[in-house]
């Protein structure tokens, strides 16, 4: 069983990669381009099986820093 987990910055939070990227985007000429946010994604291969509770609590405890970033489970 996959699991892909993705990991963004809860709104009001700055977010300096993202005004990186969209800084690197007008530098090589792509206007038009508004506000950046980046995040990550991680993808899990689980034993068959593996109860929800135990991926929230994985995202909980190490993989996401839940007091600036929402983290989404998607079972794949």
């Amino acid at each position: 069983m996959k699991a892909r987990l993705t990991i963004t910055l809860k709104s009001g939070v700055l977010d300096p990669q993202g005004r990186a990227i969209q800084a690197a985007l007008g530098g090589l000429g792509f206007d038009g381009v508004g506000d950046v946010r980046a995040g990550k994604v991680i993808e899990l291969e689980l034993a068959e099986g593996t109860p929800p509770e135990t991926i929230d609590a994985m995202c909980r405890q190490l993989l996401a820093n839940t007091v600036m970033e929402n983290y989404r489970v998607e079972l794949l």
